[in-house]
């Protein structure tokens, strides 16, 4: 039960009819429409709806009139305490740093309770912690969580897990609560010194170890995390300083010792090294704690190794002369047991290697010999390994590279440069050089730099030409006489022996052919072989051109004609007599529907379909009424002829118009026949209004629209 609604115009007697309407009614409120009690169908909850905004009326029952104005009304929810507090972000995950003071502010957990705050303690929360005592508090009122301890080590524990609950009715007796878990992390400080677990250590490093090779690591412990236990390790002292080093292995944080030099246990048996360790990023908050480095001594022994033969040199280079015969000694390698027990060594070339096949090695002296005979503008070095190996230990084997320069022998003669093609004018002068020559040799610059260039002194005297040495590696070509004749002679052959200098000297003939040629007056060739020809039909190098340039002027006249005859276009108009009387036919695209719509297209279609005429220039034509079988309208009895003539005569008339006559075409059948259309497109009238008797009397061949239009019977009813 809610409330009762009652109206001055209720007398008791059941006239009065309650209605109740609004948020609710019927569903969750009803009301007896009677005695306008109002009850509620269903429990009610503020956290869902606080209020209800209802409308009540009184009317007569009989004739459903308002009895009263409408009233309204709110029906408030009242709140009790039936929601427990929530954490609506719990659990939650947190962390604060190691060695904290206490009171050090962790985390502020809220609690929300959905009854209504404004009304008693329903919604009133106090906090309180049931697990992660001694080491945390909370506040009651805020919810803020402290440490509650000085110093807590996260080396000795990590990892809390607290409870709080969370208490309404201010936290009395028959209160609501929730809880919530707060995971806290201590995280890591430096407050943790490196150490390394001993104070001695001894490592042992045989004298084979290549040098930049790691030999050893060494590590100190730190029980910090992260960057807080990243170290540095250096060698402070030691003997053997400068033979190892150290380097950070930011990974492991290891110290890893590597070797500098090479080892020699004949020659110092164990080094001793001071290594330490210390920490990169310090706290000066916890420098009380002591010195964030430490210090140990590191024994480094050398082992004893049975180690290859020892080259005495790192590479070798040796020479020898090309054509020297097979055997001929070219050098030596040398290498020893480097071991206190000095063992015989043995060498051999590496077969592994490409130029093996040219040498030879004495397996006891190490000597290299050729195998072939070799030339050196074709190779001029080779490079092969010399391997070497103990007798008693053959396993242990060491290498070494050589190369072997072939060296130069004058054993390839001079020769001319290149291809000469020397020309000499007709008009050439005496002494005239005609062409400077060059000559190469296949030896190196020691046997044969410097060329000698003379005639052939065993050849008779040439009277055309000669040639001078120019003393630095050329000669020139000159002549000898004035004027040369084709006609006469067009190709001169000119012997050249050209010596080098080297030891013995040795020397090439080459002849270098000569042509005559016709040369302008400041030297340029002009011709060598087209004017010998046309000199002896007596023309001249002007009159050939000559001839030339009238026959070009005439093929261009001649193209240009019948160019100009092809690119003739034909008249649009044949005859001028008859302008009027030819059909000009122009290549151009219509307007579309811009041309329909410039004039009446009435008036080209039959004169019966038109609404109405339309005359230029008010014209009335004259017309003709035609005899018909049943009586039409005006535009019916048009005779087309008449019509046709009246806009000829309009178009004559009229100066609008082009001045020549036009071909117009008229979609026009000509008249309808006595018997009318067929068509029921255009017909206004039914068959029962028309006499279609008539068809009868036109003969045989209408026969059989009588029948379909007549009322005589077919002859295959008869």
């Amino acid at each position: 039960y809610i409330l009762q609604l009652h109206s001055n115009s209720d007398k008791g007697d059941g006239s009065v009819k309650y209605i109740l309407t609004g948020e609710g009614a019927g569903t969750i409120f009803i009301i007896d429409d009677t005695t306008g009690d109002i009850h509620s169908t269903k429990s009610l909850d503020r956290e869902q709806k606080t209020h209800y905004v209802l409308h009540a009326q009184a009317i007569d029952r009989r004739t459903n009139k308002p009895l009263e104005p409408e009233s309204e009304f709110i029906i408030k929810v009242q709140d009790i305490n039936d929601n427990a507090p929530k954490f609506t972000d719990g659990p939650y995950i947190v962390t604060v740093p190691e060695m904290s003071e206490m009171g050090t502010s962790v985390l502020q957990v809220t609690a929300t309770d959905a009854d209504d705050p404004t009304y008693g303690n329903s919604a009133r929360v106090v906090y309180s912690i049931l697990q992660g005592q001694p080491y945390f508090s909370v506040d009651p009122k805020t919810g803020v969580i402290r440490t509650a301890l000085h110093n807590m080590d996260r080396e000795a524990r990590e990892h809390y897990s607290v409870v709080i609950q969370a208490k309404d009715m201010a936290g009395q007796v028959g209160g609501l609560s929730g809880s919530t878990t707060v995971n806290i992390t201590l995280t890591d400080v430096n407050d943790n010194p490196p150490r390394f677990p001993q104070k001695h250590y001894q490592l042992y490093v045989p004298e084979s170890a290549q040098v930049g090779s790691a030999v050893g690591k060494i590590k100190a412990n730190d029980a910090d995390t992260g960057s807080n236990a990243d170290m540095k390790y250096t060698i402070i002292s030691g003997d053997g300083s400068g033979v190892f080093s150290i380097s950070t292995d930011k990974e492991t944080r290891e110290g890893i010792i590597s070797l500098k030099k090479p080892l020699n246990y004949e020659k110092k048996k164990s080094y001793t090294l001071n290594i330490e360790g210390a920490n990169t990023h310090l706290d000066f908050r916890f420098s009380h704690l002591g010195p964030f480095k430490d210090v140990t001594m590191l024994k480094i022994i050398v082992g004893d190794v049975d180690e290859p033969p020892l080259f005495t040199m790192p590479s070798y280079v040796m020479e020898v002369y090309e054509n020297a015969k097979i055997g001929t000694a070219v050098g030596t390698v040398m290498a020893q047991d480097p071991d206190t027990a000095n063992s015989l060594v043995r060498y051999f070339i590496d077969h592994n290697t490409e130029d093996n096949r040219y040498f030879t090695i004495d397996a006891n002296t190490g000597t290299i010999k050729t195998a072939k005979i070799f030339d050196r503008e074709e190779t001029p070095w080779y490079n092969i390994t010399v391997s070497a190996s103990e007798i008693d230990n053959p396993g242990l084997v060491s290498h070494v590279p050589v190369g072997i320069r072939i060296l130069d022998i004058n054993d390839n003669p001079p020769e001319l440069a290149r291809d000469y093609d020397v020309v000499v004018c007709e008009n050439a002068k005496p002494g005239q050089v005609i062409q400077t020559i060059t000559a190469t040799d296949k030896d190196n610059s020691a046997n044969g730099a410097r060329f000698h260039f003379s005639l052939d002194e065993e050849l008779p005297f040439n009277p055309n030409f000669t040639l001078r040495d120019n003393e630095d590696n050329t000669a020139s070509i000159l002549t000898r006489r004035r004027r040369y004749s084709r006609s006469t002679q067009d190709i001169y052959y000119l012997p050249v022996l050209i010596s080098d200098g080297g030891v013995p000297p040795l020397s090439s003939s080459s002849t270098l052919t000569i042509r005559v040629c016709a040369c302008e007056r400041d030297g340029r060739v002009r011709t060598c072989h087209a004017e010998a020809f046309l000199s002896s039909a007596g023309l001249s190098t002007g009159a050939l051109i000559a001839i030339l340039l009238c026959v070009v002027i005439l093929l261009a006249i001649v193209i240009l004609f019948i160019t100009l005859r092809r690119s003739k276009k034909e008249p649009l108009i044949i005859s001028e007599e008859d302008v009027r009387e030819n059909v000009v036919t122009y290549d151009d695209e219509g307007g579309g529907e811009e041309d329909t719509e410039a004039f009446d297209i009435t008036a080209l279609r039959n004169p019966s379909a038109a609404e109405e005429l339309k005359y230029r220039r008010d014209v009335r034509p004259e017309v003709k009424a035609l005899p018909r079988h049943h009586p039409s309208s005006s535009l019916d009895s048009i005779d087309v002829q008449e019509f046709i003539k009246q806009r000829l005569a309009e178009a004559d008339l009229d100066p609008s118009v082009p001045p020549y006559d036009s071909l117009q075409t008229y979609a026009y059948e000509g008249h309808r026949s006595e018997a009318g259309s067929i068509s029921s497109l255009d017909s206004a009238t039914t068959h029962s209004d028309q006499d279609y008797n008539y068809l009868g009397d036109w003969g045989p061949e209408f026969k059989k629209l009588a029948e379909l239009y007549g009322e005589i019977e077919s002859e295959r009813t008869t």
